[in-house]
């Protein structure tokens, strides 16, 4: 990991203190993503099949979520996997039941004027959920269940199949805990066309989806970029690329425990980033040195160190330079371990979750808090939030007027209308202020 004195910085040494690894924007990547998304528009599922077996060295297939099936996957886990499993579901579905907005009550801003906000489910959701080598059934739980609770009528989980083709039980339980009737094995910018442009395959049709979900490497994220670029295009929940991870520590902190959580993000991708900001010089060398020793001999210890090459390790004066580096960066994940971290939160305005305190480790949200891990990465933070049952319902405004609340309301809005030279408009208005 990179260190960096960050109180002699200026903004413009501030921001290149803050990138983000280059390979997420880089130009191949585009590239190869646009030459998919292309041959996928023009020659549907014949391109996806292509694409599939020269990147996920298996054809599409589509896996039926039945109760035998489901079944059959619960008895290959270990019962204390299962059981696991169920109750990460149900907390999700806690979580997301409690928060599901609700239609307002009316609103009256003018005698005879009221006004409501109504909610209601999209019609299609596209679900990607990482898988192949280490299939993130957590994800397509934090897809699938919020988007039930949602009401969405239509719910196409995507995945990458592993190396035989097929797919890891838990993901078959997860599907089942979610309630889905089906999971596609087809990962990458390949299935993102698929979910785009709606694509007819041997094993049944993928329609075109309304909105697309999910986390994923670079390429799925550009896709999804270039999927909602598209005239008519769907729209997509954020920037979910290569996992971030921001852990804040004092000189009171645990090396062992911001070393470990800044270890569980570096697994995940080469391309993922995780930055350590300490007030204390001393303790961020010991957990620097702390990371050297926890990260020999993982079983993705590759990784995890291409991952580390992209890291930060920026030392600050105090919290409030702390406060600032968060704000810059908005990082997907931040982890307060110090002595003030709840002191801390109202300050915070762009993270996608924040973890408070040494006991709430990262890997708690990732898979059994509640809220879903799906969350923005790339400083989209700053403007957006993570994946809520809200993200998959639109709004939309009701609006109920009598004859007296036109009579009130309906001069002014004419005169506005005429001053703003829309006669036509005006006129509308005029008709029900006269009645």
């Amino acid at each position: 990991m990179k260190r960096i004195d960050w109180t002699p910085l200026d903004a413009a040494g501030k921001a290149a203190a803050l990138a983000r690894p280059a390979r997420r924007t880089a130009g191949d990547v585009t590239e190869t993503v646009r030459a998919i998304m292309d041959d996928v528009r023009e020659r549907g599922g014949a391109a996806v099949v292509d694409w599939a077996v020269k990147l996920d060295k298996a054809p599409p297939r589509r896996i039926a979520v039945t109760d035998q099936a489901v079944a059959e996957a619960r008895s290959a886990l270990a019962p204390a996997d299962a059981r696991a499993l169920r109750l990460a579901a149900d907390n999700i579905r806690v979580f997301h039941q409690a928060t599901r907005p609700d239609d307002t009550a009316w609103i009256e801003t003018t005698p005879g004027v009221r006004s409501k906000l109504a909610w209601r489910p999209i019609g299609r959701a596209g679900l990607y959920a990482p898988g192949g080598a280490t299939p993130l059934f957590s994800s397509l739980m934090m897809l699938a269940i919020p988007a039930g609770v949602a009401g969405v009528e239509t719910r196409v989980a995507v995945t990458p199949p592993n190396r035989d083709g097929g797919v890891h039980p838990a993901m078959i339980v997860a599907a089942g805990e979610a309630g889905l009737d089906a999971i596609w094995l087809i990962g990458g910018a390949q299935a993102i066309a698929a979910l785009t442009f709606g694509v007819q395959l041997d094993d049944g049709f993928i329609p075109p989806c309304d909105k697309l979900f999910g986390p994923g490497n670079v390429y799925v994220a550009e896709a999804k970029k270039q999927a909602s670029a598209l005239p008519g295009g769907p729209a997509v929940d954020m920037p979910a690329g290569p996992s971030e991870l921001m852990v804040v520590i004092d000189r009171d902190s645990a090396p062992e425990i911001a070393a470990a959580d800044l270890l569980s993000q570096a697994e995940h991708d080469a391309d993922a980033q995780v930055i350590l900001v300490s007030t204390s010089r001393a303790n961020l060398d010991y957990v620097l040195t702390e990371v050297e020793r926890q990260v020999a001999g993982l079983p993705r210890e590759a990784i995890a160190r291409a991952s580390l090459e992209e890291g930060r390790a920026i030392l600050v004066r105090d919290l409030d330079a702390a406060i600032e580096a968060i704000n810059l960066y908005g990082p997907e994940h931040l982890a307060l371990q110090v002595e003030e971290a709840e002191e801390m939160v109202p300050a915070i305005q762009a993270a996608g979750a924040v973890f408070v305190g040494r006991h709430a480790a990262e890997t708690l949200g990732d898979y059994a808090a509640g809220p879903s891990h799906v969350l923005p990465t790339d400083g989209a933070a700053r403007t957006l939030g993570g994946v809520t049952t809200a993200s998959f319902m639109t709004s939309m405004s009701i609006q109920q007027v009598n004859a007296a609340g036109a009579r009130a309301l309906g001069p002014i809005a004419a005169r506005l209308a005429r001053l703003e030279g829309l006669e036509a408009h005006a006129r509308s208005a005029d008709l029900r202020s006269e009645g």
